[in-house]
Parts: C-alpha cells; sequence; structure tokens
C-alpha cells in the first residue's frame, strides 16, 4: 500500500472522530462514510485490486477473530436469564431459517454460482450488524429489553454461522480445485478442533484473569491488551494444531465471558475499540475492492436478491421464530427489519474473495450488493423508525414499558416490564 494511501486512510480516521457525532446526528453511520471514501480509493486508482486481497488477508481475518471474540464475550448471559427463551427462538430457528431461504433463494435466481457458493451467500449474509443500527440500539426512545435482543442476537449470529460459511468455502475450493470427498472429513475435525482449543484458551485465560486480579497481580492498565491477545492466542493456537481458528475465537469468547467474572465486560472495552478501529478499515476495504466488482457484475436479479435477503428471507423468519414468544406486531416487525447487514458479512467476502479469487466474483458482487443496500437503508431508517415505534407504543399506551407482550388469560395486571399486547 503507498504510503500516500496509508496518510489518507489516518487523515479520514482521525476527521471522523473529529466529527462522528454531528456526522452520525446527520444519519451518516460509519460503514456508510468509510465505505464511500473506499469506493473513491477505487475510482482514483489508490488501490490495486489484483494485489489488494493477498496483502488485507491479515487485517481481515484478525478483524474477523476480533469481532468473534469480542462479541461472544460481551453477551450479558446473567441480564437477558428472563428472556433466554426469546433469544433462543431467534437463534435456533429464525437463523437456520434465514440461511436457508438464503441459500434457496441464491441457488434458484443463480444456478451458475452452484451449490456451495449460493449455500455461502446465504449463510454470509445470515448474520445481523448492530452496529449498523446504532441510533436504534443507543435510543432510550426504544425500549430496553427490544434493543438488548437486537443487540445479544448480532453478537451471537456471526459466531453460528461462521463454520457455515467456512465449511461451504471449503465445499467451493474442493469443487473449484477438482478435490476428492476428503475435503468434509477434514472441514469436520476442524471444526471440531477450533471448538476445543478455543473453550479451553477461554475458560483458562478468564480464570487466570479473574485469579490475578483478586492478588492484586494485574494491572488494570494492561488488562485489556492482555484480552486482546487472548483472543488471537485462540485463534493462532487453533490454527497450529489445524483447527479452525475463527470458531476458535468465538468460543474462546463465550468461554472468556462465562470464566471472567464481573469485571470481564471492563476489560473487553480495549479490545472492542482496537477491533473497532479495524472495522473501519475493513469497510474502506470493501468500499475499494468489493463494490467496483458489484458495479460490474450488477443486474435486476442480483437487486431482487438483496431486496428480498434483507426483507423477506429476514423478515418472515423472524415473525415464525416469534410465533408463541408473546411479542406484539410492532417488535416483531422492528426486530425483522433492524437486521442490518454488515461486518461479519462483507469479512466473508473478502475472505472468499482471497480463497478463490475471480471464481468468487458472483458471489462476492451478491453480498457486496446487499451490504450496501444495507448500509444505506438501515442506516437511514434508523432514528426515523425507531421514533415511529415509539409512537406505536405510546398510542397503546404501553410508551414506558418495554415492547414485550405476554399472552395471558383472564384480566390483566399492568407490569413495569410487561406491557402486554395489542
Amino acid at each position: 500500500m503507498a504510503v500516500s494511501t496509508i496518510a489518507i486512510t489516518s487523515a479520514v480516521i482521525f476527521l471522523w472522530g473529529v466529527l462522528s457525532a454531528r456526522l452520525q446526528h446527520a444519519d451518516l453511520t460509519a460503514p456508510i462514510v468509510f465505505v464511500g471514501v473506499g469506493g473513491l480509493f477505487a475510482a482514483a486508482g489508490l488501490v490495486d485490486a489484483r494485489s489488494a486481497p493477498e496483502a488485507l488477508q491479515p487485517l481481515v481475518e484478525v478483524a474477523l477473530v476480533w469481532v468473534l471474540f469480542s462479541d461472544a464475550a460481551g453477551v450479558p448471559f446473567r441480564q437477558v436469564r428472563r428472556d433466554a427463551g426469546r433469544y433462543l427462538r431467534l437463534l435456533a430457528v429464525g437463523l437456520p431459517l434465514t440461511v436457508l431461504a438464503g441459500w434457496v433463494l441464491a441457488d434458484s435466481l443463480f444456478p451458475d454460482l452452484g451449490i456451495w457458493l449460493a449455500l455461502l451467500v446465504g449463510a454470509a449474509l445470515a448474520p445481523t450488524d448492530a452496529a449498523l443500527g446504532l441510533p436504534v440500539v443507543t435510543n432510550p426512545a426504544v425500549p430496553v429489553r427490544v434493543r438488548q435482543l437486537i443487540t445479544v442476537e448480532s453478537g451471537v449470529n456471526d459466531g453460528i454461522v461462521t463454520p457455515v460459511v467456512l465449511f461451504a468455502l471449503a465445499g467451493a475450493t474442493a469443487v473449484q480445485g477438482n478435490s476428492g470427498a476428503a475435503w468434509l472429513g477434514e472441514a469436520l475435525v476442524e471444526l471440531g478442533v477450533g471448538v476445543v482449543v478455543g473453550a479451553g484458551v477461554g475458560l483458562g485465560g478468564g480464570w487466570l484473569l479473574q485469579w490475578a486480579r483478586r492478588r492484586g497481580w494485574a494491572s488494570e492498565d494492561v488488562v485489556g491488551v492482555a484480552v486482546l491477545a487472548l483472543a488471537l492466542v485462540a485463534y493462532a493456537g487453533a490454527l497450529v494444531v489445524h483447527g479452525n481458528g475463527f470458531v476458535a475465537a468465538f468460543c474462546g469468547g463465550l468461554a472468556f465471558g462465562a470464566a471472567a467474572g464481573r469485571r470481564g465486560p471492563a476489560e473487553l472495552v480495549f479490545l472492542e475499540q482496537a477491533g473497532g478501529l479495524v472495522s473501519l478499515l475493513v469497510w474502506l476495504a470493501f468500499g475499494a475492492l468489493a463494490i467496483p466488482i458489484a458495479v460490474d457484475h450488477v443486474d435486476l436479479s442480483i437487486v431482487l436478491y438483496a431486496v428480498l435477503s434483507l426483507t423477506v428471507v429476514r423478515m418472515v423468519p423472524v415473525a415464525l421464530a416469534c410465533l408463541g414468544a408473546g411479542l406484539d406486531r410492532d417488535t416483531v416487525l422492528f426486530v425483522g427489519w433492524f437486521g442490518p447487514r454488515g461486518l461479519a458479512s462483507l469479512v466473508f467476502a473478502l475472505l472468499t474473495l482471497e480463497e478463490l479469487g475471480d471464481a468468487a466474483d458472483g458471489a462476492v458482487a451478491i453480498i457486496g450488493v446487499t451490504v450496501l443496500l444495507s448500509v444505506l437503508a438501515h442506516g437511514l431508517t434508523a432514528a426515523p423508525l425507531a421514533s415511529r415505534y415509539e409512537r406505536a407504543l405510546t398510542r397503546r399506551g404501553i410508551g414506558d414499558g418495554e415492547g414485550l407482550a405476554r399472552h395471558r388469560s383472564g384480566p390483566r395486571v399492568q407490569d413495569p416490564d410487561d406491557p402486554g399486547h395489542a
């Protein structure tokens, strides 16, 4: 990468830090800004599209490792017990249905992709990114438990679909290389090893850190750096023993969050900030690499897939998963719409581009157009729809509740944590 490109990128990141609050008030989120800057880089010829994927591979992989680990470790299990059934519905029912629907739709609209790349597209576009809907998950107008539902879902679903994406990528690679069926067993073994290594590293690291804190051995100034390094230990450790590093990072985060104790969330702050910085660079890389591919390949079929992926493919599975969960209609629609596709999807696209080269252009174009449409649609509608949702709850007399309803028989008794249903 040229020194001029590094200088411009650094200046843009600094300016974003200076103007971020002002720009966010204008509904210009970080993804919108940095994708746009990346597109300008491509138009100005500041990025070599042929060599960039290989050069950016470490950045993309580190970004995914830190995001998977921090998202998994940050799940507030103790705080979400009362709504555990709803989380399980979204993750165990809604998410698989979304992957399946996206797979079938991709295979139907783009038969040339083949079954494995169609599965990759469906799985890569299933996870959501709460950062794209930041005006929603930080908006006090939206009930706390609804915000938490969106945040926890987006924090876990990327880790759940990661094995599916990597499995599909292994299948597509095997087909392209005319490999035999041996890849199937190897992929499953790598996933299993990744689970074991990640869980072991996360549990051991969390326990050791908590033990050191009790004895006053751990300085608060460097604990965050230690957690950041622990995520890389899980990833690299799995690779050393021929396991899947990304699965290890996610499982390591879950295990660390369970073992680190009450100070665990505070120790994730530095990791989240470092991940945020790397995420900005990935958004910029997405704009510089994937947008030109998307522009070259875009057609009505891809636009149709993108629109359906953000609406029907997401919202219908969410609605089905929420049947009998006690969620009112407005909440189901709100949660269903705010499933923006973001960092995880574009990282999967860039990894696919690195692994398959030009053979991945079709899949990358589909993912790229969908994420780009999501960046714009969800970024621009977050604040207005949050206000509209608040007004809908207020009209129904539950504006100060949590937007979550339970079906009851008999007289209705108002509960501040349970506003009831229409």
